[in-house]
């Protein structure tokens, strides 16, 4: 919004009697005030606001139909935070009349006949302190802009490298990332439909990236491995759920002490079989159950160094199958009937 210099800022006066409107309007211009918007008919008030913007308003009390203390609570129902100030001018000089004027929102009191000088110099003083007021305004909206784009910024960045963070560790073991990108709006997904909400969500689909970034801590010669691992190799691969716990802690953010319950958690199973401490039914966190689900899910429907690619059937009738056993199985049945969006997401993130 541009803020018009003192002189040429608008002034609205609002007085029954066109002879007063005249005199304001003469004094006014022998001041300078070039911006003026007179009006007789109180009713047409707040339209006249709205397109004039006026930085000071100068009210009479007393009018047929609509006084200044209804014109005054129209202006307030407008709850705009830029209201101008208000000057009453009336011939009403009771302390009781001036009190009520104060309450309805009125900046200053002046009483007629008033006295040329003091007039003027009351509604410098006003438009001076509306202008500041505005002025105030625009450096507010301005520096909360500014911060609002360098938040926006930073959580872009803080995203990015979570996802790249997640990738790193995933493409040692898969050409493509995407599993990356299914795995989480699946996870995302699921969560949605046991009744997160959006921010959890959202908070679900930038966290669960990083559930295997303890792979990073693993040597390739057990990681790559094409065939079955030893027992010595399989405690080595199983490192990366603390490796990933450690990555990830000692912070305070929502989005990373929920990626490191991910890490730690996924590889959990709901018979308490899993590790890497056993947790068993609702000792494991929900967030390593979802993600487990989907994780394995898209794992299994995918390509790996060490097995071919399941068709999706398999893959479904594996997650039934292990309902009570790996898999939470108040899980399974929102899992499946999710699977119409999940095809969806995996269509549109397929494998290059």
């Amino acid at each position: 919004m541009m803020i018009p210099d003192l002189m040429s800022m608008p002034i609205l006066a609002v007085d029954d009697e066109p002879t007063n409107l005249k005199l304001l309007q003469k004094m006014l211009g022998m001041e300078g005030y070039t911006n003026l918007v007179l009006l007789d008919k109180p009713s047409e008030v707040v339209e006249a606001y709205r397109q004039h913007r006026p930085g000071l308003i100068l009210l009479d009390i007393n009018m047929p139909q609509m006084d200044g203390y209804k014109v005054m609570a129209a202006l307030n129902a407008l709850e705009d935070p830029m209201l101008p100030p208000i000057i009453v001018l009336t011939a009403q000089s009771s302390q009781e009349f001036m009190l009520r004027a104060f309450k309805a929102g009125a900046r200053d009191y002046v009483t007629k006949p008033f006295e040329r000088a003091e007039l003027m110099a009351r509604v410098r003083n006003l438009l001076e302190a509306c202008m500041a007021q505005r002025m105030a305004f625009e450096h507010r909206k301005m520096l909360q802009e500014m911060v609002r784009e360098r938040t926006a910024k930073l959580h872009r960045t803080r995203l990015q490298v979570v996802r790249r963070l997640g990738r790193a560790a995933e493409y040692r073991d898969n050409e493509t990332g995407n599993h990356i990108l299914r795995m989480s709006k699946i996870s995302a997904l699921l969560a949605q439909r046991v009744g997160w909400s959006e921010e959890d969500c959202e908070l679900m689909l930038h966290a669960s990236p990083m559930h295997d970034i303890g792979k990073i801590g693993v040597p390739d010669h057990i990681l790559l491995k094409p065939g079955k691992l030893t027992p010595e190799e399989w405690e080595i691969m199983k490192t990366h759920v603390d490796i990933g716990a450690e990555i990830l802690a000692d912070s305070d953010t929502d989005l990373l002490v929920l990626g490191r319950s991910i890490a730690l958690s996924h590889h959990e199973k709901w018979d308490g079989t899993g590790y890497p401490n056993g947790l068993a039914g609702e000792a494991i966190p929900m967030e390593g159950r979802i993600a487990a689900m989907a994780d394995v899910f898209d794992a299994l429907t995918s390509v790996r160094p060490y097995k071919k690619a399941w068709p999706v059937e398999d893959a479904v009738a594996y997650v039934k199958d292990q309902s009570g056993r790996q898999f939470d199985p108040s899980l399974v049945p929102v899992f499946v009937d999710a699977l119409p969006e999940i095809m969806r997401i995996r269509a549109e993130h397929p494998e290059s």
